[in-house]
C-alpha cells in the first residue's frame, strides 16, 4: 500500500489523505518481493534493479564487454528456440520467483504455458520458474555463481547457464533432488540440455563469440531423434493430450 500522509487543503481548509512516493531503492536494502516491486516501478526510467534473496543489488553499467558476450549467447537460444514450436527466449525480463526474488536475467529460455511451460505472464510480468536462465557475469560474477545460483536453485530452475568473463569460463548447472550439481561437457566437448532436447552448446565457440559455430551445432542437436520427440511432446502438451 502506498504511504500516506494528512495534508491540509488551503482553500477549503479541511485536511486530506495524500499518497506519498515509495521510498527510492537503495542498494543493499532487504525487503520482501512485494514490496520491491512497488518501489521498482516507481524508480526513474532506466534503472536497474533486482531483488536476490531478499537484498536489493543496482548493478552497474554494463560495459562493452559484457553486452559483446550477450549477443551470443541470445542468439544459441534464439536458434534453437527458431527450430522448436512453444517456446520463447527473453532478453533481460523481470522474473517473479518468490517472497524474496526479483531477478532480471540476461538471458531466458521457457516452453510457453500452452505447450506445457511453468512460468505464466501477470500483469505484465514473468511469474514462477524458467525452465533455462543464462547470465553473462563479469562485475556481477560473486552474483552471479553465489546468491544469484542459490535463488534460482531454490525457485526450481531446471537449468543454468553462465558465462563468465575474465578469466573466461562456461558453467553449466542442471537441478537434481532440488540442488544444483554442476555440468561438464561429453567427451566430444560439447553440453546438452537435459530440458530441452536438441539444445546443443560449444563452450569454446561461445566463448570465442562464433555465431557460425554454435547455429552448427544447435542444428546438428535439431536433426537428432530426442529433439523430434521433444517437439511431439510439446505438441501433444498443446492439444490436450496426457504423457504417455
Amino acid at each position: 500500500m502506498p504511504d500516506r500522509s494528512t495534508t491540509m487543503d488551503p482553500a477549503s481548509g479541511k485536511e486530506f489523505q495524500a499518497e506519498l512516493a515509495p521510498p527510492m531503492l537503495v542498494a543493499g536494502d532487504r525487503m520482501d518481493q512485494p514490496t520491491f516491486h512497488a518501489r521498482y516501478r516507481a524508480m526513474p526510467p532506466g534503472t536497474r534493479a533486482e531483488l536476490i534473496d531478499g537484498v536489493v543489488h543496482m548493478p552497474s553499467p554494463v560495459g562493452p564487454d559484457h553486452a559483446s558476450a550477450h549477443v551470443p549467447t541470445i542468439l544459441w537460444l534464439d536458434h534453437f528456440a527458431e527450430q522448436t514450436t512453444g517456446l520463447q527466449v527473453l532478453d533481460n525480463a523481470t522474473a517473479i520467483l518468490g517472497p524474496g526474488n526479483e531477478p532480471q536475467p540476461d538471458a531466458i529460455l521457457r516452453i510457453l504455458p500452452e505447450f506445457g511451460g511453468r512460468t505464466r505472464v501477470i500483469d505484465r510480468m514473468l511469474v514462477g520458474a524458467p525452465e533455462l536462465v543464462a547470465e553473462i557475469a563479469h562485475a556481477s560474477r560473486y552474483v552471479d555463481l553465489g546468491p544469484k545460483r542459490r535463488d534460482y536453485e531454490r525457485a526450481g530452475v531446471l537449468e543454468y547457464v553462465v558465462r563468465a568473463l575474465e578469466p573466461d569460463a562456461v558453467y553449466w548447472f542442471v537441478l537434481r533432488d532440488g540442488r544444483f550439481e554442476e555440468r561438464t561437457p561429453g567427451p566430444d566437448g560439447l553440453y546438452r540440455s537435459e530440458a530441452f532436447p536438441g539444445l546443443w552448446l560449444d563452450p569454446n565457440a561461445l566463448l570465442r563469440g562464433d555465431r557460425r559455430r554454435l547455429r552448427e551445432v544447435v542444428d546438428l542437436g535439431c536433426a537428432g531423434a530426442d529433439h523430434a520427440a521433444f517437439v511431439a511432446r510439446l505438441d501433444e502438451a498443446r492439444r490436450g493430450i496426457p504423457p504417455a
